[in-house]
């Protein structure tokens, strides 16, 4: 009798897991998040005339490829009902750090591995602090904040410019077809997205990832890896957050102390307009993607009327106001079901 019951519990468990991460997974935030992106091009380009042009339309990627890595790493961690501060305090280190190397004379292909390490390692701490430590993810990845930008001025207190050539042809090569443009960090950005989207849909990792996110108890009955997943999900946004300090070192042609101020916040945005649920469980990699075009797009637009950038962060936060609410209501149907 008790072995019966001992094998029906977990199945029973499973199938209300599946069914539970499956229900709140919904495509509808991400829908809507389609619907405000080309309704955002339909009415720059009424209003401006030259809006939906080649050139515009591919500086969306060319410009935003840092926060679109970025972004991707951000969706593991919120899909566990985490999250992660320290995302731009990273990038900033390991953008320092690669300057600092590579005006040193350190080979290229010493200096990236070495980035993305050392995102790795600072994401790894966060997750340690909290799975080990029962430290609040808000408060643990706000250390590692602190401690990334501390790193990154013990490196240098000024700016450093790179004059790399491999590492300046990731933006500077541009792969022209028919008038859009593709440079290698756009590239590998969407390699992330791809990459992101298959581990999370189609391997037992992203599975979890999910389950986590939709009831973590049950996921632990379950005899799920709880523990090595959240870990994981942590490396992989400091991972992320390494290689987005490759990509805008890149782009900017040099390493700073202060880059990235602002830029988790600017992440966080991007993904939950891209329909991520901050109480985890639900979102797509696609999603994030486009609200991070969302953001590229509401930037483009205010540089075109000539008004102050400040109006971006007014506009993204009243999306993400709006988004938020959207959210509340999924979760409190879904709850009612």
């Amino acid at each position: 009798m008790s072995a019966t019951t001992s094998t029906r519990v977990p199945e029973g468990l499973a199938t209300r897991v599946r069914r539970f991460t499956s229900r709140r997974a919904s495509w509808i935030p991400v829908f809507a998040a389609l619907a405000i992106l080309l309704a955002l091009l339909l009415v720059g380009q009424a209003y401006f005339g030259n809006f939906l042009t080649p050139r515009v339309l591919s500086s969306l990627l060319l410009d935003n490829a840092y926060l679109l890595i970025l972004a991707v790493g951000m969706t593991f961690v919120i899909l566990t009902a985490g999250i992660d501060l320290s995302v731009g305090a990273v990038l900033a280190f390991t953008a320092i750090l690669g300057a600092r190397l590579l005006s040193e004379g350190t080979p290229v292909v010493v200096v990236v591995p070495v980035m993305l390490i050392g995102g790795a390692l600072i994401g790894l701490l966060i997750g340690v602090l909290i799975q080990f430590f029962d430290v609040q993810p808000f408060i643990a990845s706000l250390a590692g904040l602190f401690a990334a930008r501390g790193l990154a001025f013990l490196v240098s207190l000024s700016s450093i410019k790179v004059e790399d050539p491999a590492i300046l042809w990731l933006q500077t090569k541009l792969f022209n077809i028919d008038g859009w443009y593709l440079s290698p960090t756009g590239i590998i950005a969407l390699l992330v997205v791809v990459a992101g989207a298959l581990v999370l849909q189609f391997t037992r990792f992203g599975r979890t990832i999910y389950a986590i996110g939709g009831n973590e108890q049950s996921a632990r009955l379950m005899g799920l890896p709880v523990v090595r997943t959240k870990l994981l999900a942590y490396v992989i946004s400091g991972t992320c957050a390494g290689l987005a300090g490759v990509v805008f070192t890149a782009y900017q042609g040099a390493g700073y102390p202060l880059n990235g101020i602002g830029t988790e916040l600017d992440t966080i945005a991007a993904v939950v307009i891209g329909g991520t649920l901050l109480t985890g469980g639900s979102g797509f990699v696609l999603g994030s993607m486009i609200g991070v075009f969302v953001y590229g797009t509401i930037k483009t637009a205010i540089s075109f009327l000539g008004a102050e950038q400040s109006w971006t962060r007014i506009t993204i936060g009243a999306l993400l106001l709006i988004f938020v609410v959207v959210q509340r209501v999924i979760v409190s149907r879904s709850s009612r079901r």
